[in-house]
C-alpha cells in the first residue's frame, strides 16, 4: 500500500499527460494521413488556445470563455490551413513545410508581442482544478477526467470517420488524393475539416494541460507538440489508435521517470523512443508500409 501511495500520483499525472499529448498528436496525424506533410504550427495553435482563455476570462463569464475560446481556436486552425497550406497545395513538399514552419514563428512572435515575454497564468477553473484523494494519493480531478474524455472524444472521432459522409471522404483523400479529386470530392473542404477538427482537439487538450500546469508563454506549445508528434510517430503517423496509444505510453513512462527522481532525463526518454521507433519500426506500431506506384 505504501509503494502504491508513493508511485500512484505519477502514474495518474502519466495517464493524464498521456492523454493530452494523444489531443495534440491526433491533429498531426489526422493532417499527416490526408496531406502527408506535418503541420509545424499545431503545437502553437494549443499554446494560443491556452492564451485565449487567459484573456478572454478577464472579460467573460467563465461558462462563455471555455466555448469561445474552442471555437476561436477552430477558427485560427482554419485560417492557418488557408493561409500556410491552401495556397501551396500545388506547390513541392518542401515549400510547404517552410510555409507551415513560417507559420509555426509567426504565431509565437504574435503571443510574444500580445504577453510582452511575460508568463500569464491560466485561471483556475472550478470543480476539475479541485484537489481530490484516491488510495491515499492527493491530486486534480483534471487528472482523473482527461483520460476518460480523451477516449470519448476519440471514440466520437472514430465514429465520424468511418460512418459518415465527410469521414468516408477522409478515408478516400487519405488512400489516393488525386482519384478521389477526379470522383468529386471536395478536397479543399475535406482538408478544411481535418484542421478544424485537429484544433478543436489541441484546443480541449489545451484547457486540460494548462488546469494542471497554469504558466502559458509563447513556446509553452513547442514541447508538447514535439511530444505528441513523437507519439504519432511512435503509434503509426496516419493512425489515430495508434497515436492515442503512443501518447499514452509516452505521458506514463515520463511521469515514472520524473518519479523515480530523473527529471533531467523525462524530456530526453522521448526523443531517445523516437530514434529507436525510426531505426527499428519507421511505420510505427500500426503504421502501413508505404508502396510506391508504378
Amino acid at each position: 500500500m505504501e509503494f502504491l501511495q508513493t508511485n500512484l500520483p505519477y502514474i495518474l499525472a502519466g495517464i493524464s499527460t498521456g492523454g493530452q499529448y494523444a489531443l495534440i498528436a491526433i491533429g498531426y496525424t489526422m493532417v499527416y494521413g490526408i496531406l502527408r506533410l506535418i503541420n509545424f504550427a499545431h503545437g502553437d495553435v494549443f499554446m494560443a488556445a491556452g492564451l485565449i482563455m487567459i484573456y478572454s476570462y478577464t472579460i467573460m463569464p467563465l461558462w462563455i470563455s471555455i466555448p469561445f475560446t474552442i471555437i476561436l481556436t477552430v477558427l485560427l486552425g482554419f485560417s492557418v490551413e488557408r493561409v500556410a497550406y491552401k495556397p501551396l497545395r500545388t506547390a513541392p513538399r518542401m515549400s510547404i513545410m517552410i510555409s507551415a514552419i513560417g507559420m509555426s514563428y509567426l504565431l509565437q512572435n504574435f503571443a510574444l508581442y500580445i504577453t510582452g515575454g511575460l508568463t500569464k497564468f491560466f485561471p483556475s477553473i472550478p470543480w476539475i482544478s479541485d484537489s481530490i484523494t484516491i488510495f491515499g494519493a492527493v491530486t486534480k480531478r483534471v487528472t482523473v477526467i482527461t483520460p476518460f474524455l480523451t477516449i470519448f472524444l476519440v471514440a466520437i472521432l472514430v465514429y465520424l470517420i468511418k460512418h459518415t459522409k465527410i469521414g468516408m471522404a477522409m478515408r478516400a483523400v487519405s488512400k489516393d488524393f488525386e482519384t478521389s479529386e477526379l470522383m468529386g470530392i471536395q478536397i479543399d473542404a475535406v482538408i478544411s475539416s481535418t484542421f478544424i477538427i485537429g484544433s478543436f482537439l489541441a484546443a480541449v487538450g489545451s484547457l486540460l494541460f494548462f488546469s494542471n500546469y497554469s504558466g502559458v508563454t509563447p513556446t509553452v506549445g513547442a514541447m508538447p507538440g514535439l511530444k505528441a508528434f513523437v507519439a504519432a510517430v511512435f503509434g503509426g503517423i496516419g493512425s489515430i489508435p495508434g497515436a492515442v496509444i503512443g501518447a499514452f505510453l509516452i505521458g506514463i513512462c515520463e511521469n515514472i521517470i520524473k518519479g523515480l527522481g530523473w527529471t533531467t532525463f523525462s524530456d530526453a526518454f522521448t526523443f531517445v523512443l523516437l530514434i529507436a521507433v525510426l531505426m527499428f519500426m519507421p511505420t510505427g506500431i500500426f503504421g502501413e508500409k508505404q508502396t510506391d506506384k508504378v
